[in-house]
């Protein structure tokens, strides 16, 4: 059984037990997030989208909050003595899920 999920501007397939990177949410970690956000649901029964998972959940825990690997942004313009640098880490939350609910 899984499921395909949006957040943050992306969708995910998870299945239960998978631990997944999405952007920042705010929760603290060891608490519990829901995701109502669902597309399609993938059952024994077949395939199921649209108007037939509109209650369906996603349950997942928060294990950790943290930010990604550093990178690096560097502009210049040749021959204009223009450089610019700047790093950049962007911020992840990793959840484990817990169940899908339909």
């Amino acid at each position: 059984m899984y499921a395909i999920i949006k957040t943050g501007g992306k969708q995910y397939k998870v299945a239960q037990g998978d631990e997944i990177f999405v952007e920042k949410l705010n929760v603290t970690e060891g608490e519990t997030v829901e995701f109502d956000d669902v597309l399609a649901v993938s059952t024994e029964e077949g395939l199921q989208v649209g108007s037939e998972v509109a209650g369906a959940k996603v349950t997942a825990s928060v294990v950790k909050n943290g930010k990604g690997p550093k990178v690096i942004v560097f502009k210049y313009k040749s021959k204009k003595d223009y450089r610019k640098k700047q790093g950049h880490r962007q911020p992840y939350t990793k959840v484990k899920i817990e169940a899908i609910s339909m």
